[in-house]
């Protein structure tokens, strides 16, 4: 008899599992802001000094840059600290990231970027919901 073989099923380490949701929001972030340089206009406010609504500074820039080092640090931070303090890190950082993508999607009207904005809310709840959920020894 030709029996085909049984997949084994491996449950995915609580980390390992948080760390691949940041690394989808960044890709999820990365792929939103490409093709945001094609909206109609986009380049040409780029070369005028302006980042959406805002005027292009020094400083602008810095918070800009910070906003994306943050959930960018998180894909080690999430894999490498304990489990105590990554729960704890990520119960902190995924609800200031919440409020991040709920405020860009405040007066958008492009319907790519309401489904990359929904998709990250929903990313950063998952991850949220994880870290909350973290498995305890002996359960």
């Amino acid at each position: 008899m030709n029996e085909k073989p049984i997949l084994v099923d491996n449950k995915a380490d609580t980390k390992v599992i948080i760390m691949a949701a940041w690394i989808a929001l960044m890709c999820l972030y990365i792929y939103c802001d490409i093709l945001s340089l094609f909206k109609p206009g986009q380049l040409s406010s780029m070369l005028n000094g302006r980042m959406g609504p805002f005027e292009v500074s020094s400083m602008g820039i810095f918070w800009a840059g910070l906003l994306m080092v943050i959930p960018s640090l998180m894909i080690p931070v999430s894999i490498l600290t304990g489990a105590s303090v990554g729960r704890i890190i990520n119960l902190i950082i995924s609800p200031v990231y919440l409020l991040v993508n709920i405020g860009n999607l405040i007066g958008e009207e492009w319907g790519y970027y309401i489904l990359f904005g929904s998709l990250e809310i929903g990313v950063v709840i998952f991850i949220f919901l994880i870290s909350l959920r973290w498995p305890r020894q002996g359960s």
